[in-house]
């Protein structure tokens, strides 16, 4: 008995001693934010003192020394296991602003420059009559026709899309599914001028038609089917194989499975994906410039004659190279910015009312 309590308590005395190595003392929780501070301040210290005249260099210099710092403090004090984790939380973190300061200049340029010209008549009025040095003039014949391209390249992309994405989730097996699935992912790196060229050869070129908002429209569309696909199967494989097979088991046929079950389920997500789509092809400009051409005049007819698009306004406002002409071509990239958000918006509501609801 005695030999037993003997033998137990070295065991003891290792099991306190091991893990001592582990449980140091830890840096106070303000310790990232004071060696972020005193970063910021080494960094702006040595840009200074090496006449450093790029702001950006002293950023990354005082991102370096925060990492630095940090994982020494957190060794000296902590354990080097600790400081790796510090290391890497820091990193994601200096990463994270690396990506957030150039966002924010950019929505703050927009945002500061636009808002000097952008009202309510810069917004019903075109450029017809107005030069590209003069002041006046507005937006209004680009965003029509920003808005019935997108709309026309919608129509005709979402609903390749959506079935092209059914077959793939519900029937695609075989060589037949996988050589579907490989040209929608070379599609997805396709460039928007070779979709531009491509309308151009056939539509234009050999059919004979002219510049058309259509034919931008119908550019726009390639661009957007691959994106349309990818998400809408995505958001199919998401929606469980029990509602299928409930449904198939009460003797329904596929096809209405399909249309009443796994459709309404997965439809806050397609509608999402379709969204960001569009979000992705309103800036395009290659295709715009080659098949409608732009105009300074109103044109609503977007099947016949050559239309503006805000892409294509900005560009060109922006190569006159005037005081004027500067102003409406930031004014339009805010009207542009205030454009893709709406649709962003626009999915996020639908998503969020399309949800699938769970009881509490």
């Amino acid at each position: 008995m005695s030999h037993a309590i003997q033998d137990q308590r070295p065991t003891r005395a290792r099991k306190s001693a091991a893990p001592a190595s582990l449980t140091r003392g830890g840096l106070p929780r303000w310790a990232p934010a004071g060696i972020a501070v005193l970063a910021i301040a080494l960094g702006c210290g040595l840009g200074l003192a090496l006449d450093l005249s790029s702001k950006v260099q002293w950023g990354l210099i005082a991102g370096l020394l925060f990492i630095g710092i940090t994982y020494t403090a957190s060794a000296v004090v902590e354990n080097r296991r600790q400081a790796k984790d510090r290391v890497a939380t820091s990193l994601v973190w200096v990463c994270f602003v690396l990506a957030v300061i150039p966002l924010l200049s950019l929505m703050w340029t927009t945002i500061s420059r636009g808002l000097e010209l952008l009202s309510g008549n810069f917004l019903s009025h075109s450029m017809n009559g107005v030069t590209s040095f003069d002041e006046g003039g507005g937006v209004y014949h680009a965003l029509l026709g920003t808005i019935e391209q997108v709309a026309l390249a919608t129509l005709i992309a979402a609903p390749i899309g959506l079935l092209t994405a059914v077959y793939l989730v519900e029937y695609g097996k075989g060589r037949l599914a996988r050589s579907v699935t490989f040209f929608v992912d070379v599609m997805t790196g396709i460039p928007s001028i070779v979709a531009g060229l491509f309308i151009l050869t056939t539509w234009n070129l050999m059919l004979g038609f002219g510049p058309s908002g259509f034919a931008g429209a119908m550019a726009l569309s390639i661009l957007m089917m691959p994106v349309v696909v990818r998400s809408t199967e995505e958001m199919l494989k998401l929606v469980p194989n029990e509602l299928r097979e409930a449904a198939l088991a009460l003797g329904v046929p596929k096809w209405r499975v399909i249309l009443k079950v796994v459709l309404p389920t997965a439809i806050g997500g397609i509608s999402t994906g379709v969204m960001l789509a569009v979000a992705r092809i309103a800036g395009e400009t290659a295709p715009i410039m080659l098949l409608v051409f732009g105009t300074q005049l109103i044109n609503g007819n977007p099947f016949e004659g050559a239309q503006s698009s805000l892409p294509l306004y900005i560009w060109e406002q922006y190569k006159v190279g005037s005081e004027p002409s500067y102003d409406r071509a930031w004014a339009a990239a805010l009207v542009l910015i205030a454009f893709v958000m709406i649709l962003n918006l626009v999915a996020r509501g639908i998503a969020r009312w399309k949800a699938p609801k769970t009881g509490r």
